[in-house]
Order: C-alpha cells, then sequence, then structure tokens
C-alpha cells in the first residue's frame, strides 16, 4: 500500500502534447570529413546529455555550428 500523500495530480505535470524534448550536447569527442564524390562533408562526433557514450552521433559540423555556435569559436572542437 502507497503512501496517498505522494500521489502527484496529473493535472499539476506540464506534459507538452508533442511529448517532444530537446537533446544537449555535452562534449564533442572527435570530428572527421567524410568525401563523397563531389564533395566533402564535415562531421563531428556528438556527446549528448542522458546518453550513454555508445549512444554517441556523428552530426554535420555545419549543422552544429549553427545550433551551437560557441562551440566552434575558440577551437573546443578536438583535432
Amino acid at each position: 500500500m502507497g503512501d496517498p500523500s505522494l500521489i502527484i495530480p496529473t493535472e499539476d505535470i506540464g506534459i507538452k502534447d508533442s511529448l517532444l524534448y530537446e537533446e544537449i550536447h555535452v562534449q564533442i569527442l572527435d570530428r572527421l570529413v567524410r568525401k563523397l564524390r563531389i564533395k566533402a562533408v564535415a562531421l563531428v562526433k556528438v556527446l549528448w546529455r542522458n546518453q550513454f557514450v555508445e549512444e554517441v552521433t556523428w552530426e554535420t559540423k555545419e549543422d552544429m555550428e549553427k545550433r551551437y555556435p560557441h562551440l566552434f569559436e575558440f577551437g573546443e572542437v578536438p583535432n
């Protein structure tokens, strides 16, 4: 039997209809340039908050610079 004083009414919990949340980067671990047939694409390996190291993702450097410009201002991306 649970303690009824610990039950929170669902009306008090602010849940958005979309159930979306924004991932927040923790660290850029690596970078590389992937060469395609006619162009080269710069990528960065990103560790996200609430994710394991095994779940890092490769994102385009261009997209990450648009979303997180402060990461690239002082050369924080490892070589």
